[in-house]
This record gives C-alpha cells, sequence and structure tokens, in this order.
C-alpha cells in the first residue's frame, strides 16, 4: 500500500518530471536528486505539520475564509526579539490578527541587508532576533492560537556575503555557475540594453564590477546578487530551503520578487516563460511535501502582468497574490478626490475568477510607487504622467496647498520627475499634522478618513492585511534622520518602533489611538460576521451618482450589501438605484431606499438591505 508521500507524488510526477526536464533539457541526475530532496523534507516533517496539512487538505478553502485578518511586523520594531513577539500574542488576538507576516528575519549583513532582503543564511535567524528554534517555537505557539504564520522568502539573489556567494567570487568549481559571471562588460553591457534599472537612483545599472575585476549581475543591489535559476542546483537547493522555512511551521511562504526569477539576453528578464514553470514546480513541490503551506507571489506590476502568477484551475501557481496596483490606485483618489480610476480597476478586478485571491493593504513595509494606470488618465483626462506624479507626491509630502499629509519622497529622480512615497497610513491621512497644530476638527476629519480607507480595505474581496500600528493610528517616525545607518533610506519613517505606551491609549475611546483601534475593530468584526463579505459572493462596481464617490456593491444570495466611499473632503451626496429598506452597519442608521444617502467628509457608509 502507498504511503502519503508516495501518493502525492504520483499525482503530480509525470507533469513534474516533464516541466523538469524541459526547463533542465532532460538532466535526469539532477530531477532525481530533486526527488530525493522532496521526501527526505518530507520525513523530516514534524506530525503536528503532518497532521496540519491532512486537515487542511481535506478543506481546501481553510484561508478563504471572511473572518481572516493579516498583520505585516518587523519583530524588532514590534517587540524586540522572536521571543517578544511570542510574549505580545495576547495583543495580536486583541487586535483580531489571526495571519500574522513576519518580516523579513533570516541572517544578512546589518550594514548590508536591503531591510533583510539580501540574505546570507537562509536556515539561520538574524542573531539579535534570536534562533531558529525561536522561529519554530513562536510558530508552534501561533498555530496553537489559530494564526497563521507568513514569512519571506528572497528567491531572486543571495547576500554577496552567503556561502555561495564567497565560493564564487573565490573561483571554486560549481559555484561561480550559481550566478552570473562574466570576465568583460561585452555581455552584461548587451543585458542592460533591454533590462530596466529598479534603483536608477540610488543603484544603477543591473552588473557590479567586484575588486578582483569580475563582473556579476545585481539586479537590485550591488550586495545582492542575482541567482541562476538555469542551473538546476539553484533551483533544487532553493526549494530545500523554502521547504526548510515551512518544516518550521511557516504557513505561509512569501516569494519576494518572483517576476525577476529568470534571466535571457535581449529581454527584460522580466515576467519570462519560465519564471511560471519554477512557479508551478514549486506549488506542486509544496503539495507533494506540505500541503498546508501556501505560496504568495510579490508581483509589484500592472494588474495584466499580475493575474498569470496564479496559474490556471488546473495548473495553479500562487494561492495568493499582492493586491499593488489598488494600494497605489486608493491614495491617487484621495489625492484627486475623483474614484474614476479606482471605478475602473475594481472592474476588472471583478471581472476576474472567484478562485484569484489578493491580500488587500493600505501601507506595508515599503514604498508607495505610482504605478498607475497613466495611458487611460491620458486618454481621458489629458493627465501628463510626470506632472501627476509630481502633484501626487506634493500633495503627500503637506507641500500642495491645503494638503495635511505628511509623507516623506524615496528614490527622488528630478530628471525623471519621478519618486515614490514613504509615511504612516495615519500621517498620510493627516493624524500628524492635525495634532502638531493642535486642530481638534481637522484631527476628527483625519481619523474619519483613515477609518474610511480601512473601512474601504475591509470591503475589497481577499484578505485584508494591517501594518503594524496603523491599528492605533502610528505617526511617522522622523528620528531615522538621525541614525547613520537609516538616514539615507526614507522607508524607515514607516518603520518605527511600535509604541506601546502609545497604544495602551487603545482602551480609551476619547483618544486618537482609541477612536481608530476601536472603530477598526468594529469594522472587523462586522466582516467576519457578514455573509456577503464572503469570497463567493457577487462583487461589482457601480455609478454612485458622484464623482468623489465609489459604490462598490456584494451579494450572496439574497443578501446584499452596498458600500459607500467618499472620497472628498466635503459633505456629498450619493444614490443608488435601490428602493426598500437598509441599514447602516456602523452606525445603525436607517434608510428607505438609496437615492440620496449624504456621507460625510472622507466618510463612508455599509448599507445592508432590510
Amino acid at each position: 500500500m502507498k504511503g502519503v508521500f508516495d501518493r502525492r507524488l504520483e499525482r503530480h510526477y509525470d507533469e513534474l518530471k516533464w516541466l523538469y526536464s524541459e526547463l533542465y533539457h532532460q538532466d535526469e541526475q539532477a530531477f532525481a536528486y530533486f526527488l530525493d530532496m522532496l521526501k527526505r523534507a518530507w520525513q523530516e516533517r514534524k506530525k503536528a505539520l503532518r497532521d496540519q496539512d491532512a486537515r487542511r487538505e481535506a478543506n481546501p478553502n481553510w484561508y478563504r475564509q471572511r473572518d481572516l485578518l493579516g498583520m505585516m511586523l518587523y519583530v524588532s520594531a514590534f517587540a524586540g526579539t522572536l521571543k517578544g513577539v511570542q510574549k505580545k500574542l495576547p495583543y495580536l488576538q486583541e487586535c483580531g490578527v489571526n495571519y500574522l507576516h513576519l518580516m523579513p528575519l533570516l541572517e544578512s549583513p546589518p550594514d548590508r541587508s536591503d531591510g533583510g532582503y539580501a540574505v546570507s543564511d537562509f536556515r539561520t535567524v538574524q542573531p539579535a532576533l534570536g534562533t531558529m528554534e525561536d522561529l519554530e517555537a513562536l510558530a508552534d505557539a501561533c498555530r496553537r492560537a489559530g494564526i497563521r504564520v507568513c514569512l519571506d522568502f528572497v528567491m531572486n539573489h543571495t547576500s554577496e556575503d552567503h556561502d555561495w556567494a564567497k565560493r564564487a567570487r573565490a573561483g571554486e568549481p560549481g559555484y561561480r555557475e550559481r550566478y552570473f559571471f562574466y570576465d568583460s562588460w561585452e555581455i552584461p553591457r548587451e543585458f542592460e540594453k533591454t533590462v530596466p534599472q529598479v534603483f536608477p537612483t540610488t543603484a544603477p545599472g543591473s552588473f557590479t564590477q567586484l575588486d578582483n575585476g569580475q563582473i556579476v549581475m545585481t539586479n537590485f543591489y550591488p550586495y545582492q546578487w542575482d541567482l541562476n535559476y538555469a542551473n538546476p542546483t539553484v533551483f533544487n537547493d532553493m526549494t530545500e530551503n523554502l521547504l526548510f522555512l515551512a518544516n518550521r511551521g511557516v504557513d505561509v511562504i512569501r516569494l519576494d520578487a518572483i517576476p525577476y526569477i529568470w534571466k535571457e539576453l535581449g529581454t527584460p528578464c522580466r515576467n519570462l516563460p519560465q519564471v511560471h514553470t519554477l512557479a508551478r514546480m514549486l506549488r506542486m513541490a509544496c503539495e507533494i511535501v506540505c500541503p498546508g503551506t501556501l505560496l504568495l507571489g510579490e508581483v509589484v506590476m500592472e494588474p495584466a502582468k499580475v493575474a498569470p502568477y496564479f496559474g490556471t484551475a488546473e495548473k495553479p501557481e500562487c494561492h495568493m497574490l499582492y493586491n499593488v496596483t489598488t494600494m497605489a490606485t486608493t491614495w491617487h483618489t484621495l489625492a484627486t478626490e475623483d474614484v474614476s480610476l479606482l471605478r475602473r480597476q475594481m472592474e476588472a478586478l471583478c471581472a476576474l475568477p472567484k478562485d484569484f485571491l489578493f491580500l488587500n493593504y493600505l501601507r506595508c513595509h515599503d514604498d508607495i510607487g505610482w504605478g498607475l494606470d497613466y495611458p487611460w488618465l491620458e486618454r481621458t483626462f489629458g493627465t501628463n504622467e510626470v506632472a501627476h506624479k509630481k502633484y501626487l507626491n506634493d500633495y503627500f509630502t503637506g507641500k500642495w496647498p491645503g494638503s495635511g499629509s505628511r509623507g516623506e519622497l524615496y528614490n527622488d529622480d528630478p530628471r525623471l520627475g519621478d519618486a515614490r512615497l514613504c509615511g504612516t497610513t495615519a500621517s498620510l491621512c493627516g493624524v500628524e499634522a492635525a495634532e502638531y497644530e493642535q486642530d481638534a476638527s481637522c484631527l476628527e476629519r483625519a481619523v474619519a478618513c483613515d477609518l474610511t480607507l480601512h473601512a474601504w480595505m475591509l470591503s475589497q474581496s481577499g484578505i485584508p492585511v494591517i501594518y503594524s500600528g496603523d491599528e492605533a493610528g502610528q505617526l511617522n517616525d522622523w528620528s531615522y534622520k538621525d541614525d547613520p545607518g537609516k538616514q539615507e533610506d526614507s522607508r524607515y519613517i514607516h518603520r518605527g518602533n511600535f509604541l506601546w505606551e502609545q497604544a495602551e491609549r487603545r482602551k480609551d475611546p476619547e483618544t486618537r489611538q482609541g477612536k481608530l483601534f476601536q472603530g477598526l475593530r468594529r469594522l472587523e468584526e462586522l466582516r467576519a460576521a457578514e455573509p456577503c463579505f464572503d469570497a463567493e459572493a457577487d462583487v461589482w462596481a457601480e455609478d454612485s451618482g458622484s464623482a468623489h464617490v465609489l459604490a462598490l456593491c456584494r451579494r450572496t444570495g439574497e443578501r446584499e450589501l452596498v458600500c459607500l466611499f467618499n472620497f472628498s473632503g466635503q459633505f456629498v451626496h450619493a444614490q443608488v438605484n435601490r428602493d426598500g429598506g437598509y441599514t447602516e452597519l456602523m452606525y445603525g442608521t436607517h434608510y428607505d431606499g438609496l437615492r440620496d444617502v449624504e456621507l460625510w467628509p472622507n466618510g463612508f457608509a455599509w448599507l445592508l438591505r432590510d
């Protein structure tokens, strides 16, 4: 009788071998090693995780429930160490969090880490944060508490301090081939003709010349060496590293920068077909070894290039993807007070299959890049891309007249008229400026704006994820400018230490922290209880009768929820073509038809048909 592993392998064997053989030119020895590695990883998986795998296999939609609520945090900023995070699990439960994304915590050089994305050892935790045993203990504690753990897996590159990189630099056979090494600039110059620069200001070019004269591909930063996935040894060993983390109890593996992982001369080295082959093989490897583990793809691209990373129903790739464009479009909408682009994007998202699961968020650890649909904006409104980006950045840095936002630019490139934006949700909504100016009216408006944006995030299909500190309205941390190790990277403005003393005010409804924390918890509880927020619900955008108001409708059976969001700073009247009684869920207000609904400045309404 075949065992569990053999049955799972048999289910995928033919496709796995075909894809592997096609990609790696019938390398039977490499494929045999790959299968042995999968068997070894499964044997090392402890009983508690195997039991969880069985439960999740029996309930394949376990991660599509409407009560899932995520939070992303830096271990050091939140609680100092992994043990510290474990002690703070009661606070996370108070927040309603049952999906915890721990930002990069694997070993990386302190002075060349790119926030932890330059990994020097995929099986060692940064010593300041704890040990791999501490990570496994935290994952065990989270599993007992019903919290799923997500961890970043940096696929595209390693740190130049990784053992492979050190051996490659020394010329050790078999290691130089794991990267892209060249003895002259001839081929690198050919690559750079077609490969866009990732950081043209802070790290121009896609190659770095080492002190010994050798040239290595470095698409991101000079200390991050791109891996060569055309070498099957790289794929085998990186897959084994991924499964090692899954066996520590990690429920969700975030595949960092996955569109970049296949390089080919004469192409942009983005979104190539081989990337999808690799993603499909990773999915099958997980379904064979650890089917309770999910793959989350980080695809920071326009929507047309994002959806393919789900794969197909017959050959799925990532279980979940980031909804990057909606995040950027949301902030654009707040600054312009016009919902046209956001409505257009929601119509496109609502047309996708319901099986496509996105993670939705307002802010994350990174900057906001203005990757908007500029061709459509230009056709529709005559919008000039450079001028519009300048307006958005002026607005959110408080330079535009009347703006209460307080953000900071990142990678500002005056030559191209381009820059990205940093800042916490509360500071971008105007809370920081209102408190500094001691303007109670502006503060009330800013808090309402913050809650409305969170209500908008919670109204979308998928998994809502909060950035740590946003639940209590944490403000920008300007002290980064005084730290020599951080002052060149303005993203640290929203990566400040969690302010536990201020968070204590969450229990007082008269404080800014209390209004935001309790308001957000109320929204989250309503979402978890309301069937209209089910993943299988029908969702569509509608005309609200106002350019300032987005109308999003959700229906499950006979239940219908109409969600209205006012992106302007004025009182606005909205109308949708509805008769009959509706009750607003947050405040209990009753409406007889929805042909004239008044919304407060930057306010919202969740209207359930009686």
